[in-house]
């Protein structure tokens, strides 16, 4: 290997790149908007959400209820309506995700001890919302409930009943339990994947488009330095846009970062060269700029976003699904960098994610390096 023209071979890359402004665009900007968008834009966090009630017995006891929601940071007390079909019309034109029903005769049954049932009417057209209403009211009735019976039991000279068993949770790695600290790190597996395998799919395709193979089958230079003198300026332009995600999303976003950064970067080199092979791959049996660009957004960059774990977990899928996503390389970055942000993870911890990494990059590299011959047929 001639150090050299692999020198020359990687200028005449870089000064491409600089006078493709999509390419700048997309190099310098992805990233950014990427960590914007899916930190602001999405949110797996179901808080404030809009309730309206219907308040038939208008007690004491019943606002005693409306105030235990109210303190709920999970509900929001939009209003207190004055018939039955005010609360359907909320919920059918969306003002309300719940509406709640005390009935007239509320007050009257915990005084006497007698059961009470308390309806909730739930916009259902999002199940997830749904189950995480049903969840959360009927634990604040639940909370509700215990503190009227001990209270009717005391007042009658009545020993409490004892208290049920109960959950002591204490949340680790997340402890605020917010969705953009999984999903902010999930990021920089999407930015990677696009820098490294769209835009690396297009050089040799670009070459053969535009007429210059046969200058470059004519000179010297062999396949080997032909592709690492492609591909090192966009690996040094992935590990930037690492970097620069990574700042972000720990000086904007405040996400916490519990591991080493040194850990942090070799495994992103290691999944750069894993995407910047396979983009050299698509690259060569495509030749041509648009097969390549269309062939890569599918094998990148949507595995990357709906089965890497990124936003949906992967023990939830299908077996059939759980089992195909062992074959994707972003998997193994996607949870490598859960396990470093959140966990602080050491390498020691990360053997059964790095080591498939390595496999896949030694791997496509074999299949790039042999796959482009300086041949025009």
């Amino acid at each position: 290997m001639n150090l050299t023209r692999l020198r020359a071979i990687a200028a005449k890359e870089v000064r491409q790149i600089l006078r493709d402004a999509r390419s700048l665009i997309i190099v310098i900007l992805m990233p950014v908007v990427l960590v914007l968008l899916f930190g602001y834009g999405v949110s797996l966090d179901l808080k404030h959400l809009p309730v309206y009630v219907y308040d038939r017995d208008g007690s004491q006891q019943s606002q005693d209820l409306l105030k235990h929601f109210q303190s709920n940071q999970y509900f929001h007390v939009v209003q207190v309506v004055d018939s039955y079909p005010a609360l359907v019309r909320a919920i059918d034109d969306g003002s309300a995700k719940m509406g709640l029903v005390i009935p007239w005769d509320f007050s009257q049954r915990l005084r006497d001890g007698r059961p009470v049932s308390v309806q909730a009417l739930i916009d259902a057209t999002d199940d997830n919302t749904a189950n995480v209403l049903i969840s959360y009211s009927q634990a604040v009735v639940q909370g509700f409930s215990s503190e009227i019976q001990v209270d009717w039991l005391q007042r009658r000279g009545l020993p409490a009943q004892p208290a049920p068993i109960s959950v002591e949770a204490r949340t680790w790695y997340n402890e605020d339990l917010e969705s953009s600290a999984f999903i902010i790190p999930g990021v920089l597996a999407l930015v990677m994947s696009v820098i490294g395998a769209f835009l690396t799919s297009l050089t040799i395709a670009r070459e053969w488009e535009r007429g210059t193979m046969e200058q470059l089958v004519s000179t010297p230079v062999t396949p080997l330095e032909i592709m690492l003198g492609k591909l090192f300026p966009y690996f040094v332009i992935g590990m930037f846009d690492v970097m620069l995600s990574a700042g972000i999303a720990l000086y904007w976003f405040r996400v916490p970062f519990r591991g080493s950064f040194g850990v942090l970067l070799l495994a992103s080199a290691l999944f750069m060269i894993v995407v910047l092979a396979l983009g050299f791959f698509i690259s060569v049996i495509a030749k041509n700029q648009f097969a390549a660009s269309q062939i890569a957004l599918l094998i990148t960059f949507l595995p990357a976003f709906l089965l890497s774990g990124f936003l949906f977990a992967i023990e939830q899928m299908p077996i059939a699904l759980q089992y195909f996503t062992r074959i994707l390389p972003v998997r193994y970055y996607v949870a490598i960098l859960k396990k470093i942000f959140l966990k602080g993870s050491p390498i020691p911890l990360l053997y059964t994610e790095l080591v498939p990494l390595a496999v896949f990059a030694v791997v496509l590299a074999f299949l790039a390096t042999h796959s482009f011959h300086k041949r025009l047929a």
